[in-house]
Order: C-alpha cells, then structure tokens, then sequence
C-alpha cells in the first residue's frame, strides 16, 4: 500500500515535470513520423507522451522507488477515469475514447515501469523476453490496432518489438549499469562466458563481457529475423513503409552491436545513417509492393 501523504502530494505536481526532456525523435525508431497518415498521429503521439512520462519516471535518479511507484499509480488511475490533474494521462484517455479503443496497451506498458523500479536483474534469456511483453510488445500491439490490423499480425509485430528492447538494453548497457544499477543482459549468458554485471561499469568491455555482448547481439538479430514478415501482413501502406523503416533501424543497429563494444564505441545511428536506412527502407517496401513479392528472412535465404 502506497504512502496516502504520498499520493496526495503527487496529485497536486504534473507528472511531466519529472520528464527527462527526451521526445519522440530522439528514439531509435520513428514514432508518428510523417510516413503514418495525419489522421493516426495525434493518437499515436499521446499513446507516446504517456509512455514517455511513465517510463522517466521509472528511470529518474532522484526518486525512491516509493514515489516512483505512486506516480506510476497515479498515472494509471487517471488513465482510467479517476481524476484529471494529470494532462498525460487525461490528454489519452480522451484520445482513446474518441476512437473507442480501451486502455490496455498502455496499462501493459505500466507494468513494464513498475518493474523497471522493482527488478534489477534477470536470470535469462526468457525472462527478458517476458519483460519485453511488457515493455516493448504492446507498442507495435496499439499502432496496429490504430490502423485496424488484424491481431494477426501481433506475432510478427512482437518480435521486432522486443528485438528493439534488446537493441536499446545492449546499447545502454554501461549507462543502466552505472545509473540505475539495472541489468538486462541475462545472468546466465554472463555467467557462460565468465563475465560479470560489475564489468558494466568499466569504460571498455573485458573479452568475456564483449563475448557475451555479441552472442547476445546474434541471438537478437534472429528474433528480429522474426519479424520480417510483418510489412507483407500489414494492409495500410504506409505504415508498411514505416515497419521497413524501422526493420532497417533495428538491422543497422544490431550489425554494430555484433562487432562494436557498447562501453567504448558508438552503437547508435547518426543523422545520415537515419536518413540513408529511412530511404532504403522505404525504397524497398515500396518495390516489393509493387512487384508482388513477399520479404525473405535472412534464414530463409541463407537455406
């Protein structure tokens, strides 16, 4: 049971002045970029804010794990129809209802933030990806119920999903380690390669860590192989052009990932490299449309 003196003093801030002032296009992925149809970005961006409130404060330095639970209570309450001092929450809740869609993707995502708070480490490999149900399936989940995907698509859509929670859980390894003392890369996998969570906080990775780093980089880029299908299952085509886009992200991503150490070196896009996979991605998507063709996993086309 939260502490009431708590909540009530929480009921009286804005939950977005615990932002970290990151947005949307600061993400590894575009998030309502101009590729969707205007119609579906309002809803898309407040489905964001929301998460991106919920999700700082998980990770903010200066909160105990008490207040951070009780704001991400509060917030949740407030998704739900209980108060309006919280415009995130308020501002979505209304989006949702004008489409009549309910709240579920974004109360999945809270237990995500509740458990970032609580659990600091994982055993394996499958309890990653139980968190990555949470954390990172129910986004691809709400855009395709956004655009009114058929649930089939869902299968797909969590592979890539949870490959780019992996992505940003291998490239901010050293940054979740030293300032929040939050592990994902699973212990077992350290354990097999006789590394430890401690190695985190060096500047360069040891060989084992490095090891471990880049067997886990080639584990996720088959779940991403997952997914490779999903532009091919979407009707919409322009979020087909999106998925692409970001299927390039994520691809990039993961190749660095496989060679580079993430202590050390740079893991993420730069400007021309999002702008160089954003038109491949497109460019792609838009022949194999064309033509009739359907994607190829790099599996398949490895057989």
């Amino acid at each position: 049971m939260r502490n009431p003196d708590t909540v009530k003093f929480f009921e009286m801030t804005n939950a977005s002045e615990w932002r970290s002032g990151k947005g949307h296009r600061d993400e590894n992925f575009p998030v309502a970029s101009w590729i969707i149809h205007p119609r579906h970005r309002p809803l898309i961006l407040a489905f964001y804010n929301f998460v991106r409130t919920a999700d700082d404060i998980a990770d903010h330095e200066s909160l105990s794990g008490d207040e951070k639970l009780s704001l991400l209570d509060l917030l949740e309450a407030e998704l739900l129809g209980k108060g309006d001092s919280q415009p995130e929450a308020v501002n979505l809740r209304r989006v949702l209802a004008e489409r009549g869609m309910p709240p579920r993707h974004a109360l999945d995502l809270l237990t995500a933030f509740r458990m970032d708070v609580t659990k600091l480490r994982y055993e394996t490999w499958d309890e990653v990806i139980h968190y990555c149900r949470y954390s990172a399936m129910p986004v691809g989940r709400f855009v395709l119920d956004v655009h009114g995907e058929s649930t089939s698509t869902w299968a797909a859509s969590d592979a890539i999903c949870a490959g780019l929670q992996i992505n940003n859980h291998l490239q901010d390894c050293g940054k979740d380690f030293r300032n929040l003392n939050r592990v994902y890369l699973p212990r077992d996998a350290l354990a097999a390669v006789g590394a430890t969570a401690e190695q985190l906080g060096e500047a360069r990775a040891t060989p084992a860590l490095l090891q471990c780093l880049q067997s886990l980089a080639a584990r996720n880029e088959a779940l991403l192989d997952e997914g490779r299908m999903l532009p091919a299952q979407v009707r919409d085509f322009r979020l087909g052009l999106e998925v692409s886009v970001i299927q390039s992200f994520a691809d990039r991503i993961v190749r660095l990932l496989k060679v580079r150490d993430p202590l050390s070196e740079r893991v993420h896009l730069n400007p021309v490299e999002l702008l160089t996979f954003s038109l491949s991605g497109m460019a792609g998507e838009t022949i194999r449309r064309l033509s009739g063709r359907r994607p190829v996993s790099k599996t398949a086309a490895g057989a």
